[in-house]
């Protein structure tokens, strides 16, 4: 997949991140910071880390900057109203700097935190795979918790199968 448009990638990524919202709006507010074991990331961390990897890691590099990554910690925001809050302002503002991406930006090699530098529309597609893994995490992590969540596409698992020849 080549990324030719900021326009056009802006509002393939909303797609993106809208799905990874429906998960995070499945998270028990009480479990917001439950883990599955002692020393891995909460739910809170993960979606902390989406909203602070997104708009200060990859905002920042398209832009030719460097990582200005906060971390995940509850010091960012505390409570499921708050990190949810947190999640949409930091898409919001980088979703405006993709959108305003031209075809030569895409083309430009920008910095990455490991001290590489690829093409812009490269980076961008690494965020995608980036969000898909995190996303995982959380559907993995509400099932441990038996907790209910949709389907990624709009059908289950069995309901593919039961339509497939």
């Amino acid at each position: 997949m080549t990324i030719t448009s900021g326009p056009e990638f802006a509002t393939y990524w909303t797609g993106v991140r809208a799905r990874t919202r429906k998960v995070i709006l499945c998270i028990p507010p009480a479990q917001l910071e439950w883990a599955p074991q002692r020393g891995r990331w909460t739910f809170g961390d993960i979606v902390r880390h989406l909203a602070g990897i997104e708009r200060d890691m990859y905002g920042e590099n398209v832009q030719g900057q460097p990582s200005r990554y906060p971390g995940h910690d509850r010091g960012l925001a505390d409570g499921f109203d708050a990190v949810l809050a947190f999640h949409d302002r930091k898409h919001e503002e980088a979703n405006r700097i993709f959108a305003a991406l031209t075809p030569e930006q895409l083309q430009r090699r920008c910095p990455t935190p490991s001290g590489i530098e690829m093409s812009t529309w490269k980076w961008l597609r690494a965020m995608v795979e980036h969000e898909a893994h995190h996303r995982g995490q959380l559907y993995l992590m509400l099932g441990m918790l038996g907790v209910a969540t949709p389907p990624l596409y709009g059908l289950t698992e069995e309901e593919v199968r039961a339509r497939s020849g």
